[in-house]
């Protein structure tokens, strides 16, 4: 008996895993939403908690001022006493970003799971041109993987994914978080801490699509890519995980343009390199780094201090790309009857 196509039994997999992917770089918008709540509230009760202690301390010194000025008058001559210093919040009081990192897993967790059920219209952006791009590559999984029968290329990529493996990414986040705390340096601690909990984040969301998708790698099968084979091969890990720690990474430093694209560039090699070593196919590569990017940019929107970007906003802005023409205008030439665009560069 013949068995069905891969695609036909692949509905179902791969429409949870665009539907995860798409809902979580959708949720990673509305993040910032609970965190500037959550500001506003903390901002709030500390004026509300300041209040009261400035209007208690101005009762008491009401109520000893008159006995005060019957016992003695002050001299022209003698000093105004000084008034006492009202209590402000300890600088220390601020929870240090590792404080509730196992709590906001748990947070992270039950918000990409329950994120395709928050989806809406504006959120077609995200779910149409991955459903599409995912569709085309995934029915074309088994020409494309041709093109990975290189041997010495098969070598080479083996050599680059080792960026993407969890002992260099753990290894990556561990390096940010040790040097911030020696250096005293709080936007590379915070880097490492929401470095390591994407990762875990993106290590539970793949593993589990990995266990209920089954599907099986390009060696196998000659290539079939079915699913429900007891294979591992949907979505890809590596690309999965190392798109979750490039984004936190880029985001903490986006005002270091090299920093941002050397960790986007380094994610791209490593997700291109599962496919041209036969780890992958390209439909695997594609939604792993989807999903990827959105609990990357999730944890970070969720969970970045905002009290870090006070030195970057006063930076000075980024200078205007000089490859791209600041001016585009029609041109049209009656004698040569030729149209034409005129482009102009201001260096």
């Amino acid at each position: 008996m013949k068995s069905e196509p891969a695609h036909t039994r692949a509905r179902a997999p791969l429409a949870l895993a665009l539907l995860f992917a798409s809902s979580l770089c959708a949720s990673a918008q509305n993040a910032p939403r609970a965190n500037a709540t959550a500001t506003k509230s903390i901002a709030e009760t500390e004026i509300t908690e300041t209040t009261r202690m400035d209007a208690t301390d101005h009762a008491t010194s009401s109520q000893e001022s008159p006995t005060a000025t019957s016992q003695t008058s002050p001299s022209p001559t003698s000093p105004t006493p000084s008034e006492s210093p009202t209590p402000s919040p300890r600088a220390g009081s601020r929870a240090t970003p590792e404080h509730d990192f196992f709590k906001n897993i748990l947070r992270d967790q039950r918000a990409i799971w329950t994120s395709p059920f928050h989806l809406n219209r504006g959120d077609a952006r995200w779910l149409l041109p991955l459903s599409l791009s995912s569709a085309a590559l995934f029915a074309t999984d088994q020409e494309t993987d041709e093109f990975g029968q290189s041997r010495r290329r098969a070598r080479i990529s083996r050599d680059v994914s080792m960026a993407g493996s969890i002992y260099t990414t753990a290894g990556v986040a561990a390096a940010f978080y040790l040097a911030g705390r020696a250096a005293h340096n709080e936007r590379a601690r915070e880097t490492g801490v929401l470095g390591a909990e994407a990762l875990v984040d993106a290590g539970v969301v793949f593993s589990v699509l990995k266990n209920v998708t089954q599907r099986q790698r390009p060696g196998h099968d000659e290539g079939q890519g079915e699913f429900f084979e007891r294979g591992h091969s949907f979505p890809s890990g590596h690309a999965t995980g190392a798109w979750a720690l490039a984004t936190v990474v880029a985001n903490e430093y986006k005002s270091h343009r090299a920093v941002e694209v050397s960790a986007y560039a380094l994610a791209t090699a490593v997700s291109v390199s599962r496919f041209t070593g036969r780890n992958h196919f390209l439909s695997d590569v594609l939604v792993g780094s989807a999903i990827g990017y959105g609990v990357g940019r999730y944890v970070y929107r969720a969970h970045h201090d905002a009290a870090l970007d006070g030195d970057d906003s006063a930076a000075a802005p980024r200078p205007r790309r000089k490859l791209l023409p600041q001016q585009i205008a029609p041109g049209y030439d009656p004698r040569e009857r030729a149209y034409g665009v005129a482009l102009g560069w201001d260096f």
